[in-house]
């Protein structure tokens, strides 16, 4: 890794934007992670993290990290969406139901899924779980009702033949009225078993992944509109750091909170918000799945930004992820894969945080099942750490440009283009 950022003095001062994926909870779950997290990475690693509450219009805290012969102050901030992530969830059962044709419709109709399955089978299985879960869970309700209606018909078909000999059963009338009541008891029957399914998702997840494609498909690749306000005011955020007297402006992207930060920090450099002589900035994205949204046709204005942040020297971006996270395109480079690879790519820096070296034995046979726990531990402490350590990106003394400064891409990352639609925006 070469550059200015390789070349920056030891940090003694950093500000952190952490830009979540696609999640309902407040921004205060993430502050208790690393708290909690950051503790036990400091017990095992022989270094301390102290956390305080910040106050301010956004949420955030403060960090004290005292590792590597250097006390460190960071200041993180959060970008809040988690409230759109709620509305979005508080669609109706039949809402959702057209969610998934729509989602299904999308993604079939431009090839897009052949192309991410072929890329890699993990991300796709995942991404579409949601849907054979849902299809199933709308079979079990449908043969709920259809049983229940039966029973019901088939006892008043019998009362009726007590009561007139059989002749009520046999005329054009009856036989309409008791299809019409069948499906009298069988809707209402699935939607209340439906309702029950979706009150119980907190395991199964396949409602929350549902409501996650629908809003990162709503625009065929396009970001949502609800969402442009708080990037905007997030970027201002970021350009008000990197004025500042910090030593590093650090923009932490996760799951899709990846894409979002690869857009917000394109846009501060193309508008020539990053001075010279400011704050090193760098780029962490962690567990991306950048081509479930970058493979799709309206996504030109992602791809032209994935393009523009390859080669800029303001920036360093660096990649992680890990072939354990079913949940990420693990190892492929955001940018190549896309078709938007321009010479001289520079970015993203692909490593790996290798979760079966990294992890203990007995920790990673526990994870074997918690895909939403693999998702994550990118966030969360390490036993065996190897290079990647969230915790000293985060509040130790170098900066990410210097930190990896040594560090060679993983010789399993996947840079060969395999986008159908690869135009990006003017």
């Amino acid at each position: 890794m070469t550059g200015s950022n390789a070349k920056q003095p030891q940090v003694k001062s950093r500000r952190v934007f952490y830009i979540p994926g696609f999640d309902p909870y407040p921004p205060r779950r993430y502050r208790e992670l690393y708290r909690r997290e950051g503790k036990r990475q400091g017990k095992i690693s022989g270094y301390e993290i102290e956390i305080a509450p910040r106050e301010g219009p956004r949420y955030g805290w403060y960090v004290g990290g005292r590792m590597e012969e250097a006390e460190v102050f960071t200041e993180v901030e959060t970008l809040t969406w988690s409230d759109i992530v709620r509305g979005t969830m508080g669609a109706s059962v039949a809402a959702t139901y057209l969610q998934l044709l729509r989602v299904v419709w999308v993604y079939i109709a431009s090839g897009t899924a052949r192309r991410l399955f072929w890329l890699r089978k993990g991300p796709v299985l995942a991404g579409f779980y949601p849907v054979t879960a849902l299809l199933l869970q709308l079979l079990v309700a449908f043969l709920a009702g259809s049983l229940l209606a039966v029973a019901v018909i088939a006892a008043v078909q019998g009362i009726a033949a007590l009561v007139t000999g059989g002749t009520a059963a046999q005329g054009a009338g009856w036989q309409l009225a008791m299809t019409l009541a069948g499906w009298a008891i069988t809707l209402p029957v699935m939607y209340g078993v439906l309702r029950w399914f979706r009150a119980r998702d907190g395991k199964a997840y396949a409602w929350y992944l549902m409501h996650d494609l629908a809003f990162s498909t709503s625009g065929n690749g396009a970001y949502p509109k609800a969402l442009e306000p708080r990037l905007a005011e997030f970027a201002d955020a970021i350009a008000e750091a990197l004025a500042g007297d910090a030593d590093e402006v650090l923009v932490v992207g996760h799951s899709s909170g990846a894409q979002l930060a690869v857009t917000v920090l394109a846009d501060l450099i193309r508008a020539g918000r990053v001075p010279q002589g400011g704050p090193v900035l760098s780029l962490l994205t962690l567990g991306q799945a950048i081509p479930m949204v970058s493979f799709l046709p309206k996504a030109t204005r992602l791809r032209a930004d994935l393009h523009y942040l390859s080669v800029r020297d303001e920036v360093t971006w660096v990649d992680v992820s890990a072939p354990g996270d079913g949940c990420s395109f693990a190892l492929c480079d955001p940018v190549a894969v896309s078709g938007v690879a321009p010479v001289g790519q520079r970015w993203p820096l692909v490593i790996s945080a290798a979760f079966s070296k990294t992890l203990s034995p007995e920790v990673w046979a526990a994870m074997r099942w918690r895909y939403f726990k693999r998702h994550f531990q990118y966030l969360c402490a390490f036993d065996q750490p190897s290079g990647y350590d969230y915790f000293r990106i985060t509040a130790g003394p170098l900066t990410l440009g210097r930190r990896f400064a040594d560090r060679k891409p993983s010789m399993n990352r996947i840079d060969v283009a395999a986008s159908r639609y690869t135009d990006i925006a003017a």
